[in-house]
């Protein structure tokens, strides 16, 4: 019932950058939360609430800019300044909550299914 797919990583020199999406889809009622997490242990990158809060990890501050498009259900991670120390898989993570098809509500915290990023030196 719901789908989060994300997309933009791939290979950039030092330097360079990436712009990552991920679009949460189905019947979807509030975005609590959505944020991008790097990782084997899905270490927080950058978030943004429901109410445009946004969290950042010091690593990626001034270089990381986290935003969305309410209306699509989207978050976007764009990335300048790569490091080669920023490579690795990011995986998109969204806090939701929804309806069934009965109307019965849900809660829910799924991630996307990881894209690589990789910073040459």
């Amino acid at each position: 019932q719901v789908q989060l797919v994300e997309s933009g990583g791939g290979l950039v020199q030092a330097g360079g950058s990436l712009r990552l999406s991920c679009a949460a889809s189905g019947r979807i009622s509030r975005v609590n939360s959505m944020g991008w997490y790097r990782g084997n242990q899905r270490e927080l990158v950058a978030s943004i609430t429901g109410g445009g809060s946004t969290n950042y990890a010091n690593s990626v501050k001034g270089r990381f800019t986290i935003s969305r498009d309410s209306a699509k259900n989207t978050v976007y991670l764009q990335m300048n300044w790569l490091k080669p120390e920023d490579t690795d898989v990011y995986y998109c993570s969204a806090d939701l909550n929804g309806y069934t098809e009965s109307q019965e509500p849900w809660a829910l915290r799924t991630w996307g299914q990881g894209t690589l990023v990789t910073v040459s030196s």
